[in-house]
């Protein structure tokens, strides 16, 4: 038995910590009490935490880092990713995904909703402690593809649920999938009770969706890519729109995470909540950064009430893979947001999303949610000097 003690545990059952508090925890990682420090007793430790829950990842995608430029928009990092995505070896690949899960896990990742787009990442996410649930995302603009792509994707999953991976298929965005296959693939992922669906990433989607027209619409004219039909709506309803018209109830059953979502309104929001049991949002403040220079509106994302979770995307959109440095950007565009919240939206509602909250999410007797010890703290505000590290 450990006993470890903090100026601040965030035990995360309420979003106010624990000022001076302690956790008595198992070998194995099971939670036996949490308390106040005793009259004289010393904090060790300045910040503890329940372990991260990185709500969106490409893992597979990290042989990328430092390849790509930065703020070129939607359409000119599209055409980076097709540039770049075979300019490794299999050995590069390998190594590189092999260090980024290590460097989660030592951060205090605990678990990852991950995308996958082949199999390069299932031996190394099979053999790891750090869990992943794992998102094998379509894509094909054409109607005639739907078929193949889907057999194919229905292969992989095959592939990956023999290496004890919790997989199945989730369509990657409104413009990369023909109503065909985004259908296709949302019925297939529902069938596990879980989507994960870019979606609203930039006004340059919007743009193409709502009027035809724009960096993206160009783009796709341009290389001979089928355009996705023009509906005068957003992309989020025109997703909406899909799953009901393939027969689904509504609201749709299932865990649906909406990843970006930098141009929600709040009819955007009121509609995803009419329509879906249980939407989540998924934060990735610095890829956006990367990308586009924007941010969600996070304000209104907190006013509709769906959950917020936090991602830190790929190591071709982000400097580094680093759950704090995300937060850390949250808190300087949105100082209002607590501490507290934070840890909430990065630890709490990553598990809710991956049905995983009876066991992570939050220190309770009983649950075994991993530990991290968060540094530099001001206040009861993260700096930039700010780390993680697994306890």
């Amino acid at each position: 038995m450990r006993r470890l003690t903090a100026q601040y545990l965030y035990t995360l059952t309420s979003r106010e910590p624990l000022c001076g508090g302690f956790v008595e925890v198992e070998e194995d990682g099971t939670i036996l009490r949490t308390g106040p420090l005793a009259t004289g007793e010393q904090a060790c430790y300045e910040v503890i935490a329940p372990g991260f829950v990185n709500a969106h990842c490409h893992v597979e995608l990290s042989y990328l880092k430092g390849k790509f430029r930065k703020g070129t928009g939607m359409a000119g990092f599209i055409d980076q990713i097709n540039a770049l995505r075979d300019s490794s070896t299999p050995q590069e690949k390998n190594q590189a995904l092999m260090d980024a899960m290590d460097s989660l896990w030592q951060q205090g990742v605990v678990a990852m909703a991950d995308i996958s787009n082949c199999a390069d990442s299932f031996a190394v996410k099979a053999t790891h402690p750090l869990y992943t649930r794992t998102f094998l995302e379509v894509f094909g603009a054409e109607p005639s593809a739907c078929e193949g792509v889907m057999a194919d994707v229905k292969a992989l999953q095959k592939k990956a649920r023999a290496l004890g991976l919790d997989a199945a298929p989730t369509p990657h965005a409104c413009y990369t999938t023909s109503v065909q296959l985004l259908t296709a693939a949302s019925l297939a992922g529902l069938e596990s009770g879980y989507l994960s669906y870019h979606s609203e990433e930039s006004s340059e989607e919007q743009e193409m969706m709502m009027q035809g027209s724009g960096p993206m619409w160009d783009n796709r004219i341009a290389n001979g890519i089928p355009t996705p039909p023009v509906t005068g709506t957003s992309s989020l309803q025109y997703f909406l729109d899909t799953l009901l018209a393939a027969g689904l109830p509504r609201p749709v059953p299932g865990h649906v995470l909406l990843v970006h979502e930098c141009c929600l309104t709040r009819e955007g929001a009121r509609a995803a909540q009419e329509v879906l049991e249980s939407p989540f949002l998924a934060l990735c403040p610095l890829s956006n950064l990367f990308i586009h220079h924007t941010l969600p509106p996070v304000p209104l994302m907190q006013e509709s009430g769906i959950p917020i979770c936090v991602g830190t995307d790929s190591l071709s959109s982000n400097d580094k893979l680093c759950m704090v440095e995300e937060l850390f950007c949250l808190q300087q565009a949105f100082p209002e947001v607590s501490l507290g919240e934070l840890l909430e939206w990065a630890c709490l509602n990553g598990a809710r999303f991956l049905g995983k909250e009876a066991t992570l999410g939050t220190i309770e007797p009983g649950k075994k949610p991993g530990l991290v010890h968060i540094t530099h703290c001001q206040d009861g505000r993260l700096s930039a000097r700010s780390q993680s590290f697994r306890l």
